[in-house]
């Protein structure tokens, strides 16, 4: 008896080994086997189109109105900076403008009736009806006037401008969107102060994403712009996202260390974008690693990497 169930575990042990050798084996043809000539394979990271959010202004974060994963829209209010100052500013700067159309029409008024009387005195003076003294006196009159006159619009020019440029600055100490897309990173918090251009946000469209990859040398010659691609990612192994060959470096460059493994990395190699034609969900987001199936034979059949 014990014979026998020695033998039967020796049987089992031996199935074991040989199941897993052959899978072993399996495996690495697997990995080995090359795609069928009309297919590339290249790897690399998802990336997109990234826009930093800054302030022109430095001021402190009252109110922060979006956060990590928020899909926003452009021009869309993301934070607001401290501006009760500036607000005060504004309100002096429209009183000034007010007081200085006043002194405006005041002056123009002026210009006009002295530029009547002049051309009055005038009239009279050609006719022999009127003293020259007279005729001097309101010519010197509508110089002054005209001079005043000048003087309340260039006054009147400049508050405006000073208006507009307090408008401008109270404008930056509210944070838009520069474009669509998503938050995927928030930098600062309500309470801080931020000095200018200190990034607040980054945003990225994800509806505009692509997975960089880097095509040997040898094998660029068969990369044109247009040609379809399929990616694969780690997350959604079962489902292959198209994309779409849409940028080709034009100088190569050794292959960067967190793509290939360091035998590849004296490799030249030329950077490839793929967009993807679709990001249902919004389920890919840039960092996730991938693989990419490129076809530049239209009639060879899609295969999946070689992983």
């Amino acid at each position: 008896m014990a014979t026998q169930k020695m033998k039967i575990t020796i049987t089992i042990a031996t199935l074991a080994v040989c199941a897993v050798v052959l899978a072993g084996a399996w495996w690495m043809w697997l990995r080995h086997e090359p795609l069928p000539e009309g297919l590339i394979q290249a790897n690399g990271r998802i990336e997109g189109d990234h826009y930093t959010v800054a302030g022109k202004m430095p001021g402190k974060i009252v109110a922060i109105m979006a956060r990590e994963g928020d899909t926003v829209v452009s021009e869309q209010v993301l934070a607001q900076l401290d501006d009760a100052q500036i607000r005060a500013k504004v309100e002096q700067a429209k009183q000034q403008v007010v007081a200085t159309e006043a002194q405006c029409q005041a002056a123009t008024a002026a210009e006009q009736q002295s530029r009547r009387d002049k051309d009055r005195l005038s009239q009279l003076y050609a006719r022999g009806s009127a003293a020259k003294r007279e005729t001097e006196r309101t010519h010197s009159a509508w110089t002054i006037a005209h001079s005043q006159l000048n003087a309340a619009e260039a006054q009147c020019e400049a508050a405006k401008a000073m208006l507009l440029e307090v408008q401008s600055v109270l404008a930056d100490l509210t944070i838009r969107a520069p474009a669509d897309g998503t938050i995927t990173t928030r930098i600062a918090d309500k309470g801080e102060v931020v000095a200018a251009g200190s990034p607040l946000f980054d945003i990225v469209n994800l509806d505009s994403l692509y997975l960089k990859v880097y095509i040997p040398e040898k094998a660029i010659g068969k990369v044109r712009l247009g040609l379809p691609a399929r990616v694969y990612t780690d997350a959604f192994p079962d489902k292959p996202y198209p994309a779409t060959v849409r940028y080709i470096a034009s100088q190569a460059e050794f292959t960067p260390k967190e793509v290939q493994t360091p035998d590849e990395r004296v490799k030249l190699v030329y950077a490839v974008k793929l967009y993807f034609d679709e990001n249902p969900e919004h389920r890919l987001t840039p960092g996730l690693p991938a693989d990419a199936v490129i076809r530049w034979q239209e009639d060879v059949a899609w295969a999946n990497p070689r992983w």
